[in-house]
C-alpha cells in the first residue's frame, strides 16, 4: 500500500454534496465519500485528516458512526409504548497509537451551536458515566 498526502487524497476524493432532502437547522450539508455518508463538509474534512494519520501509522482501527447504547429500551408503567433505548452515535472512533500504549478515543464534530445543545451534554456525560470514555470534540 503506497502512502498518500492529504492533498492528493482531496484529489482523487471530492466527495459528492448530497441533494437536500429537507433543511438542516444548523445549514449542514450532507456528503458522501467512500461510499459513506458525512453529516457536514467539517465532518469529511476530519475524515481526511484522521485517513491521512491512519496512514502514517499515528491512529488505527478508524470507524465512523459508531454506536454506544447508554441505557436500554424501557417500560414505563402506565405508558402504551416501551421508550427506545438512549443511543449516542460518535462521529469517529479510533486507537491513538504511542510507543508504549493505545489508546482509544471518541471524537464528535460539533459546531459551537451543537456543543451547547442540552441533549448532546447530557449523552456526552452519559458515555463518562456509562463506558468512563470522554468524548473529544473537534
Amino acid at each position: 500500500m503506497t502512502s498518500m498526502s492529504l492533498h492528493e487524497y482531496r484529489q482523487r476524493y471530492p466527495g459528492r454534496l448530497k441533494e437536500k432532502a429537507s433543511s438542516n437547522k444548523f445549514n449542514a450539508q450532507k456528503i458522501e465519500l467512500d461510499g459513506m455518508t458525512f453529516d457536514s463538509k467539517k465532518e469529511l474534512k476530519w475524515y481526511i485528516e484522521l485517513k491521512a494519520r491512519q496512514q502514517r501509522g499515528e491512529i488505527a482501527d478508524l470507524k465512523h458512526h459508531t454506536k454506544f447504547e447508554l441505557a436500554p429500551k424501557v417500560k414505563i408503567a402506565g405508558e402504551k409504548r416501551a421508550k427506545p433505548a438512549l443511543r449516542y452515535f460518535a462521529d469517529f472512533t479510533y486507537f491513538e497509537i504511542t510507543p508504549d500504549k493505545a489508546d482509544y478515543v471518541v471524537e464528535d464534530v460539533k459546531s459551537l451551536a451543537t456543543r451547547k445543545l442540552v441533549s448532546y451534554r447530557n449523552k456526552k456525560h452519559l458515555m463518562k458515566t456509562v463506558f468512563d470514555i470522554d468524548v473529544k470534540e473537534v
